[in-house]
């Protein structure tokens, strides 16, 4: 089918992109090229360079004529939230409002969002956190998300449309910005291949629930997929890694050591995150494949310029 992918010339959506193409579907993309890049576009997918809340946007739809849209288009950065929280919500709020929009006129049938997991929960009761516990976002790049995901809900209740959102653990892998995506795994291997020391904030046993992108993009396979068209679940292992680990499992990625400086822990972050993924498992027959131990090579892998073993 016809398959349009917002934000598919970065990290996780190119990722998204690359299985689609595999899997035969004809896919377009949409990116700014803000924080994605084009060398990262699959070739056989059409890139369109425009940013969602643009009206040219109605011109791409038109030619695309997609049956199911992949929403990964998003401000993803909680700092740059907290600092610049307008910008922050025209893009994940408005930007989706005017996505979907597009959506009805074009009466694409099925939206697949990709939403966040730790920031939308915030510190939570239940660890594994199950999608029934209440969202306590306590940033505004988590309210943003939350936010768009109810606009995902009420496109479906009043126009008939299916909505699927994916909230995602903490994403890892090859492609990802060390700069401006953040993720602690791609920090770490971009500053110890550089030999300059990783900084651990805290004692380093806070615990996240690290996922690898590949896994990502088949669980929006199966999202495209599945009979049941509509549902909020986590993408996650539902296993707790700490700081500490992703350090111990690199070092055996590279073989090697490097330096590790221990600063201050920052305010406010949460000390333990975990998503409960039973339900995609049961809904959507899907479930993490990837260890970390094998993550973490491919990771470095691709960021030492080496082809990585999948």
């Amino acid at each position: 089918m016809n398959i349009l992918v917002t934000g598919g010339a970065g990290f996780i959506g190119s990722h998204i992109v690359d299985r689609l193409v595999a899997t035969g579907h004809t896919v377009a993309i949409v990116d700014n090229l803000v924080t994605g890049r084009r060398d990262l576009a699959h070739p056989q997918a059409a890139l369109h360079v425009v940013d969602i809340r643009d009206p040219q946007l109605d011109a791409v739809f038109a030619a695309v004529g997609p049956e199911v849209v992949v929403h990964a288009a998003a401000q993803v950065s909680v700092s740059h939230s907290v600092s610049d929280p307008l910008g922050d919500a025209s893009v994940n709020v408005l930007g989706t409002i005017s996505l979907l929009e597009q959506c009805r006129r074009a009466g694409v049938r099925r939206v697949v969002y990709i939403s966040t997991g730790g920031a939308a929960y915030g510190d939570t009761d239940v660890i594994p956190t199950p999608e029934t516990h209440p969202a306590r976002a306590v940033s505004p790049y988590g309210i943003s998300k939350v936010t768009a995901e109810r606009y995902i809900d009420l496109w479906r209740e009043l126009w008939g449309g299916e909505g699927v959102v994916l909230r995602l653990a903490n994403v890892y892998g090859p492609r990802q910005n060390a700069e401006g995506e953040a993720g602690v795994v791609a920090i770490f291997t971009e500053r110890a291949l550089r030999g300059q020391p990783c900084i651990v904030n805290g004692d380093g046993e806070q615990t996240r629930d690290f996922v690898f992108v590949t896994d990502v993009a088949d669980a929006v396979v199966r999202a495209i997929d599945s009979p049941d068209g509509h549902g909020t679940f986590n993408i996650s292992t539902g296993r707790e890694t700490s700081v500490n680990e992703i350090v111990r499992g690199l070092r055996g990625a590279m073989a090697a050591e490097f330096t590790v400086q221990y600063g201050p822990a920052r305010p406010g972050e949460q000390r333990r995150s975990a998503l409960d993924p039973r339900e995609a498992a049961r809904r959507l027959g899907w479930k993490a494949l990837v260890p970390l131990a094998d993550g973490l090579r491919q990771t470095v892998d691709y960021t030492a310029g080496r082809t990585p073993s999948l």
